[in-house]
């Protein structure tokens, strides 16, 4: 069975398809800058890449190309549309509507349209991928796959905020979590590397890419994650703030006269390791010049490793213990200069890395703990399409078997 993954971005889509008989990716890519000037695609095959500048006006067109460039006879994988079997969706926001990976119907995505105000600027666009995806490809299974989903499982002490109870009830403000597919993915990918059952482990994870997330998963449900309403809560991020106090915002809008478009652009898009830096939201250049003493990429980099070990400690606590640390995303399977920070001064909870270990585990799967470790430390590269589509096999079986 061939399971296509989409992406649906607001101006981009991301694809990739997926043999689940060899277990392999048999061709990705990304059509770029949708509506704007210079849109590209960018395509790659086991044996080659290319990558052209095409007009493409709107999602419609995006879609049509992927699918023609997976036909194509010279770059293509498949001789015809009806060798896709099922379609998955990455989807951002399912609010408390979704608790799992679900098969999408018309009422499904009035549920999705109901969230929107949770995510204005991804689920419109994970809802046009869908209709689109639905017209070019009909009769065929599509599944929705939430990355607020895995969290769902988190209990009413974590995941509400102490605001009045009617914000909760008529508005639905509470934290929701994201990265859930990744989180999820890496957790049963750990307890694999372990040899241990997921349903007999405490863990933290720690996603850290351009966005950041730390989450508690005990037996292998997800307890408590840092991100929140909205993907700005937690440690510092690329871009974004992270946690502040939630004064500095109408101090901003009062002693500085800010509208809240230009505070929310502020905390967003400003922030976190680019504002700090003052140089770019990228790790590696930041180490890069922090390596040559400027002072504001050092802080930088202190501030990102520090928040990151607080939640950790935080989530220990919540945990009642911990069995395994374990890192994924950009950053957390490439930068051993971060893991290094983070895992500094941990011994007390039982968090002993090897150094040497952890300078030659980049980009691949692996334990980085030392012997006298009590907790296993692990690099995990995760994996959310194989996740995704792994979710869109089961559920596409279970809706041909039901219709039997």
């Amino acid at each position: 069975m061939k399971i296509l993954v989409i992406n649906s971005g607001s101006s981009s889509i991301k694809f990739q398809l997926l043999d689940m008989e060899s277990d392999q990716v048999l061709a990705g890519g990304v059509v770029a800058k949708i509506g704007e000037e210079g849109s590209y695609l960018k395509y790659r095959t086991i044996g080659e890449g290319i990558r052209k500048e095409v007009p493409i006006p709107s999602h419609r067109e995006g879609f049509e190309l992927a699918i023609k460039v997976l036909l194509d006879k010279d770059h293509g994988v498949i001789k015809d549309i009806s060798e896709i079997s099922a379609v998955g969706h990455r989807t951002v926001h399912g609010g408390d509507a979704f608790t799992k990976s679900t098969l999408i119907t018309e009422e499904v995505i009035k549920k999705m349209e109901e969230c929107i105000p949770l995510a204005p600027l991804h689920n419109p666009s994970n809802i046009l991928g869908i209709q689109e995806a639905k017209k070019l490809l009909p009769g065929i299974p599509q599944v929705a796959v939430f990355d607020t989903s895995f969290h769902q499982t988190m209990p009413k002490k974590a995941y509400l905020y102490a605001l009045p109870c009617d914000y909760y009830q008529k508005y639905h403000i509470r934290k929701y979590g994201f990265h859930g597919t990744s989180c999820r993915y890496v957790s049963q990918r750990a307890a694999a590397m372990l040899k241990r059952p997921l349903d007999q482990l405490k863990m933290i994870i720690c996603h850290l890419g351009n966005g950041v997330t730390i989450d508690a998963v005990d037996r292998g449900k997800s307890v408590d994650t840092s991100m929140g309403l909205t993907p700005l809560e937690g440690p510092m991020m690329g871009t974004r703030s992270g946690d502040i106090d939630p004064g500095v915002v109408t101090f901003l809008s009062r002693e500085l006269g800010l509208g809240i478009d230009s505070i929310d652009n502020l905390l967003n898009t400003e922030s976190g390791l680019l504002g700090i830096s003052g140089v770019s939201n990228d790790v590696r250049e930041i180490l890069e010049q922090a390596d040559k003493d400027n002072d504001r990429c050092k802080l930088a980099i202190e501030m990102f490793a520090y928040r990151i070990k607080k939640y950790i400690g935080a989530y220990a606590a919540a945990l009642g213990g911990i069995d395994a640390l374990v890192f994924t995303a950009g950053i957390g399977e490439n930068a051993h200069q971060i893991r290094s920070m983070v895992c500094k001064d941990l011994g007390f909870l039982g968090i002993v890395l090897d150094e040497e270990r952890n300078q030659k585990m980049i980009g691949v799967e692996g334990f980085i703990n030392g012997p006298d470790s009590r907790v296993a430390i692990l690099v995990i590269p995760t994996d959310e399409e194989r996740m995704i589509a792994l979710d869109t096999l089961r559920i596409a079986r279970e809706s041909k078997g039901s219709h039997h």
